[in-house]
């Protein structure tokens, strides 16, 4: 198994709250595409196994390609790899991009799968995070996705919004339900560095998340997604049988993907990389015949953590034989650690080997995994 992730590096707009790698500038959209043609012949070796079985178009907004530059990154793609396998074709897409038009020529592409960015239903939360959308884009986007037959489809929330009650977050799931969504993800909104929303808290003239909103928001969203047929498969995500995110499983699951384009991230089983983070340097130096990679070589203890990490956010959890087949000695403090936890009631192990985060432990996820990861 292999995957392929793409990085488009434009939006329209900075929302105030985003810290992954894009420019407004769309100027240089062609110049990227070149140098991205570059990237894909440079690392044909990167994966060995040829037939791919998820690519994810991510960003950024890749909506901002139209659909003759999509099936370009497609046409390039079928020189190096197999993609007639590939169950899963993912677009992130905005709203304000995805008008009837573009969905129905969307149809006559390889993309089987819609991930959009809705993340409110709200025109107040919408203007409040700067997005490019408004609400009716919103429905409307997701009414001719149905209607054109984009059976895979999820959205994006956010929730911890300030000031906005949980009411209203109520609302916008059930907003899923009526349109009988199969898949979506929920974010807690969270203060990253060098973004507008953190710089506007720093001089007073935004309040942070409330972190008891917050969690009454998520508590809320766990109870309600079982009753509404989603499975939280992931701490994050949620979907109905059959429906889970495979390109973004196989990250949680240590599957080899290939990253294109500025900022982003490969794996090959052993060792992650990750392009630089400049449009420009990005598009020079391919142009010119190279790319410089950053490695990071993964070693027992990178792998174990790595594990623990990702493992715990999952359903399914984590085995302690595997774990301790990854770090033999790590035995002593993951036994500690996981009575310590069964007696918060923070976990609940079955068979004495599978070990899973309570609906009390998600919403202490990250110190959970922090008491049981290792350190040099």
């Amino acid at each position: 198994m292999a995957g392929i992730y793409i990085h488009i590096p434009f939006c329209r707009k900075a929302c105030t709250y985003c810290n992954f790698h894009f420019s407004t500038n769309l100027d240089r959209k062609a110049e990227f595409l070149s140098a991205l043609w570059r990237e894909i012949d440079l690392r044909d070796s990167f994966l060995t196994d040829k037939k791919i079985d998820t690519v994810y178009f991510g960003g950024g907004t890749p909506s901002v390609l139209n659909p003759g530059e999509l099936e370009a990154v497609f046409q390039k793609l079928d020189e190096h790899y197999d993609l007639s396998h590939a169950a899963e074709i993912t677009l992130e897409a905005n709203p304000d991009d995805l008008d009837e038009t573009y969905i129905r020529q969307l149809t006559d592409s390889r993309i089987n799968r819609l991930s959009i960015g809705i993340q409110s239903f709200n025109d107040r939360v919408l203007k409040w995070m700067n997005r490019s959308h408004e609400s009716a884009q919103a429905h409307r986007a997701i009414e001719w996705s149905l209607k054109y037959g984009f059976e895979q489809l999820t959205i994006d929330l956010i929730y911890g919004v300030p000031g906005r009650p949980t009411a209203e977050f109520a609302a916008e799931l059930e907003r899923i339900n009526e349109y009988g969504i199969p898949h979506f993800s929920a974010y807690a909104l969270t203060v990253e560095p060098k973004t507008l929303l953190a710089h506007r808290i720093k001089k007073g003239l935004e309040k942070p998340p409330a972190a008891e909103e917050t969690v009454d928001q998520f508590e809320f969203l766990m109870n309600w997604a079982p009753s509404s047929g989603y499975e939280q498969y992931e701490i994050s995500n949620f979907a109905r049988p059959g429906f889970r995110a495979q390109h973004n499983s196989s990250y949680w699951n240590g599957v080899p993907y290939l990253g294109l384009g500025p900022s982003a991230h490969s794996f090959d089983g052993k060792n992650r990389y990750w392009n630089i983070s400049n449009n420009a340097l990005y598009c020079r130096e391919l142009i010119a015949g190279s790319t410089s990679l950053e490695m990071e070589k993964l070693t027992p203890l990178n792998i174990f953590n790595e594990y623990i990490m990702t493992g715990l956010r999952l359903a399914e959890g984590i085995q302690r034989e595997k774990a301790l087949n990854l770090l033999p000695g790590a035995a002593k403090n993951f036994d500690h650690t996981s009575a310590e936890m069964l007696r918060s009631g923070w976990i609940a192990i079955e068979d004495g080997q599978h070990i899973k985060l309570t609906q009390k432990g998600k919403l202490v996820a990250d110190y959970v995994a922090s008491e049981y990861m290792e350190v040099d």
